[in-house]
């Protein structure tokens, strides 16, 4: 069983399309993408952590619908547009700042991204979504939300390639754990 990280779905949401510039001509084509890349890549008994933007319609039938089509068990880190997605099934919901240790590293997941949370710069990982790619992570920071990878959940190995790349943090910030 593996563990997975995404943002930013916006599932129903056909304002995302220009908003993002999201090569897709229709909602349905954008969520029919989506959700066949997620389970391409979630099986049934991975776990998936949703880092905010799950979905957005008045059609609270249409929102559980798209959330029983993806694989995994899920958990939702609270953003700034899942007010009728926070009524789904998750297997955990948190609100704000969320610590835990995926793949023995603690991360710190937060909807918004932050320029410092606990444990910065001693191990610590900030995973964020809502800024759609917009905002350049750094050795210690990634958005993690589908506008960066490819509209599919990303793991924490592929997220620590990504930030071993990063330059923009300066030298004499950079201590060892």
């Amino acid at each position: 069983m593996a563990t997975w990280l995404t943002a930013d779905t916006h599932l129903l949401h056909a304002g995302i399309i220009p908003a993002c510039r999201r090569p897709f001509s229709t909602i349905a084509e954008h969520d029919a993408c989506l959700t066949e890349a997620w389970n391409a890549t979630v099986a049934p008994g991975d776990t998936v952590y949703h880092l905010g933007d799950f979905a957005m319609s008045r059609d609270t039938d249409a929102i559980e619908r798209a959330f029983r089509r993806l694989n995994g068990r899920k958990i939702l880190i609270v953003g700034n547009h899942d007010k009728r997605s926070r009524r789904l099934p998750w297997a955990e919901q948190h609100e704000g700042i969320y610590e835990t240790t995926v793949e023995g590293r603690h991360v710190v997941m937060c909807h918004y991204p932050m320029r410092s949370w606990p444990r910065a710069f001693r191990g610590s990982l900030h995973l964020y979504g809502h800024t759609h790619g917009a905002l350049t992570g750094t050795t210690q920071s990634c958005d993690v939300g589908v506008d960066v990878w490819s509209y599919r959940p990303v793991s924490l190995a592929d997220i620590l390639d990504q930030m071993a790349l990063s330059d923009t943090v300066p030298e004499e910030l950079r201590r060892p754990a």
